[in-house]
């Protein structure tokens, strides 16, 4: 027990740490998602790869017609015509175009991909078909709805040399409050709250921007040739070569969703499989964080019990564990969502429900959350849209299904 109360000083000075890194997380969203960003208008090209019709379509794609952005051209990528997406975005370019500051407006057929992610292999068929002069590449999953002003915030980091790529992140809305939909808002929430002035930043592909010349010095296409995960792949090269991944808290998107208990699973298994293949020090990183929370929450109540069992002489501090990591997690809970309702003010109704249940069940969250991550130290296939992948290596995927 002797041994037990240095460990748990040092427990409770590292929460205290945590939970100032995610105020200042939380202080730096805050200050950065209302600033004007007008001075920085490079040549851009948007590109939103698409494969079928999710929630709010239209409205999505709309709201990349809506940019207050001149000089930015818009490529929509499938991999097919008989996609069901291909006809409505054929309409929509016909009936948004001439209202939109769009200079060009593009609906490109991939084909099927071979050797990497089939969303990978339509965003570098656009690559191969972007002139010289394009100084920005803009990338966006049909998924999501942006303001106006997205595209301008999202490509302001990138005037300056040190920031190899900016990004958002997503917010996911439930579009009914099912026990899983929440969930999956809930779990979500906890990933985009790490996100800040830190090194921990990773690109998130459904709301993300590079110069096309840091994509090319990098060979961000040869490595994409072979892999599955666009965002991740991106994110190590960029903090090999010494450049940072920035975090922009105005391309903090909505993604309206609804799902079940089995849909859940299976995308949190793919995204953290995906982690520990493409990114195998991040995913430790989590794994360890998810066995911190869990264990300080659960491990520390039960020693805190057991020592006011043996009559301890250190029971305040062995108490005082658990305690500070329920305060702790309320807090962080309380922040996100405070931050949440000021960033997706439109959404502030169908927010309200998410944000009570994540405030009152955040001691499940972090229990979830470690299922997820441990379900995915095992096997190396995942199915996405439809698609089988095994995933060799970082630069390796074999599809096994088309």
């Amino acid at each position: 027990m002797d041994f037990y109360y240095y460990v748990a000083l040092a427990v409770i000075t590292s929460q205290v740490l945590f939970l100032l890194q995610s105020y200042n997380n939380y202080r730096y969203t805050l200050q950065k998602y209302k600033k004007k960003r007008l001075r920085y208008r490079p040549r851009t090209v948007l590109i939103v790869p698409c494969k079928g019709l999710e929630a709010n379509f239209q409205k999505n794609i709309r709201s990349f017609f809506t940019q207050d952005y001149e000089n930015y051209s818009l490529w929509f990528v499938v991999s097919d015509t008989e996609d069901a997406a291909y006809v409505q975005l054929c309409r929509l370019r016909e009936k948004l175009s001439r209202t939109s500051k769009v200079s060009d407006v593009r609906i490109l057929v991939a084909g099927q991909g071979c050797y990497c992610s089939q969303k990978l292999h339509n965003l570098l068929y656009c690559y191969e078909r972007i002139d010289n002069d394009v100084e920005i590449l803009a990338f966006a999953d049909s998924d999501i709805c942006v303001h106006r002003n997205w595209l301008s915030h999202l490509v302001y980091p990138l005037r300056q040399q040190k920031n190899g790529v900016a990004s958002g992140y997503r917010w996911f809305v439930p579009k009914k409050n099912n026990p899983a939909s929440l969930a999956l808002s809930a779990l979500n929430s906890k990933v985009a709250q790490l996100l800040g002035n830190t090194r921990l930043n990773q690109a998130w592909g459904g709301s993300m921007a590079i110069r096309a010349e840091t994509f090319r010095q990098l060979n961000v296409d040869k490595l994409w040739a072979r892999s599955v995960s666009d965002d991740l792949s991106l994110s190590s090269a960029v903090k090999k070569a010494g450049l940072k991944v920035a975090f922009v808290p105005a391309c903090l998107v909505a993604s309206y969703e609804s799902t079940d208990w089995r849909k859940l699973f299976e995308f949190g298994r793919r995204q953290f499989l995906i982690t520990r293949v493409t990114s195998p020090r991040l995913w430790w990183f989590g794994l360890l964080s998810c066995l911190y929370s869990v264990s300080g929450l659960y491990g520390g109540t039960f020693l805190a019990v057991y020592a006011a069992t043996k009559e301890s002489v250190n029971l305040p501090v062995f108490a005082a564990v658990p305690i500070l990591f329920f305060a702790a997690q309320f807090l962080r809970a309380a922040m996100r969502q405070r931050m949440i309702r000021r960033l997706l003010k439109e959404d502030i109704d169908k927010l309200k429900f998410t944000a009570i249940i994540d405030m009152l069940f955040f001691w499940v969250w972090s229990l979830l959350l470690l299922v997820l991550m441990v379900s995915s130290m095992f096997g190396r296939t995942i199915c996405w849209r439809g698609i089988r992948y095994k995933l060799v290596s970082p630069t390796e995927t074999i599809v096994i299904k088309n």
